[in-house]
């Protein structure tokens, strides 16, 4: 696949002149920050990719949370970034298709009377998730009687959950496998709640050539393989690649 790349396309991409990533080390799958304390993940490998496309330089804009990052964009301090698909971020963002799929999954304590998917929305339930992800835009909609607690970021879901003594924590399945092995005498639930389709992002008001061209590098990134060995590089299990668009 030939991308072309206009000057107009590119001070669309980068009015500042220099391209501006917005990354989120909330999801630990995605971008995560290495020994030497720089970011590093899939996300960062995508976006160091789509620099060299547009021959700009690259600043890494880094947040602690979905919410963050999706609002940098929207308004304006980022160029892009690396969302959850989501209608309601859509009202700004124009998103590509999904580049790689993750499981959102519920935790309970270990003697949780909860077994299944269908137990969580009852009004004795309260369900922690981190504000402003995936997971609370969704729930948000989809709950209609257990209250939703929000942390303040997705890697303090289950912190704030046993701070409080909540019933239910949602997050990203390998992030939760990673809490019960820490913190023991809690379990997952054995069904997924959600599929979160993972996708880049700009804002609508850079246009539709721009964003026509977010969409196309997305797409040479998945046929090329480039984001399947990227996940097999920074030990990413759990996640797959999207289909094509």
């Amino acid at each position: 696949m030939t991308i072309d790349i206009s000057p107009a396309v590119r001070a669309a991409f980068a009015p500042t002149g220099v391209l501006r990533a917005s990354i989120n080390l909330g999801n630990p799958i995605l971008a995560n920050t290495g020994a030497d304390g720089a970011p590093g993940g899939v996300s960062v490998d995508l976006a160091r990719e789509l620099a060299a496309l547009l021959d700009l330089p690259l600043e890494l804009v880094v947040f602690d949370a979905a919410g963050k990052s999706v609002e940098a964009v929207a308004g304006g301090q980022a160029d892009f970034g690396f969302f959850a698909i989501d209608p309601v971020r859509g009202a700004d963002i124009a998103f590509t298709a999904p580049y790689v799929l993750i499981e959102g999954y519920y935790l309970v304590k270990e003697d949780s009377p909860i077994t299944g998917n269908a137990q969580v929305d009852d009004a004795a339930n309260r369900v922690v998730v981190g504000k402003g992800s995936a997971y609370d835009l969704y729930l948000t909609r989809e709950l209609r009687q257990a209250a939703i607690v929000r942390s303040p970021t997705s890697p303090t879901v289950v912190e704030v959950f046993l701070e409080q003594g909540a019933e239910v924590a949602a997050g990203v399945k390998q992030q939760l496998e990673a809490d019960v092995a820490r913190h023991g005498g809690l379990r997952l639930l054995d069904q997924r709640f959600m599929v979160i389709q993972q996708a880049m992002g700009l804002p609508k008001v850079r246009g539709a050539q721009a964003a026509q061209v977010l969409r196309d590098f997305v797409e040479r990134m998945k046929a090329s393989g480039f984001v399947d060995a990227a996940l097999a590089r920074h030990g990413v299990k759990g996640a797959s690649v999207a289909p094509a668009a």
